[in-house]
């Protein structure tokens, strides 16, 4: 999550949460953002996230590393909220034939809901691809 305008910039789905699930991820974002180096990259401490190659891939880019502290959820409170957001709006009461359908239905809502529709009180009541638009 770009935390300046609450995109989802990077997600990844597989069937277990592993170190390459989230690299994965982070690669996604790397690609889409292209960041310059300095950029302050956040995370909890779960155990993908302090993976011998997550960790060299943040470092190769130059990023400053900060992660939670050890057990308090507020401090990722926004990539949280997401994810109940998340399940509140698709995943709850949902029911998925395969874990193809799953991927499409949640492609469809960060791509083309969350991302570009749902407004963000954080951000003014703004979708988040309307904020990115009115700061360049």
């Amino acid at each position: 999550m770009d935390l300046c305008s609450r995109r989802i910039v990077g997600w990844s789905l597989r069937e277990r949460l592993t170190g390459e699930l989230t690299l994965e991820a982070l690669n996604r974002a790397l690609e889409a953002r292209q960041p310059q180096p300095g950029l302050l990259h956040h995370s909890d401490r779960g155990s993908q996230y302090t993976a011998q190659a997550y960790q060299a891939r943040l470092r190769s880019e130059g990023f400053e590393v900060s992660m939670s502290r050890r057990g308090n959820c507020w401090d990722d409170s926004p990539l949280e909220s997401f994810f109940a957001t998340l399940k509140k709006d698709l995943v709850r009461g949902a029911t998925f034939a395969t874990r193809l359908q799953a991927r499409a239905a949640i492609f469809d809502y960060i791509e083309g809901f969350y991302n570009m529709r749902r407004l963000h009180s954080a951000l003014g009541y703004l979708s988040s691809a309307r904020f990115e638009a009115r700061a360049v």
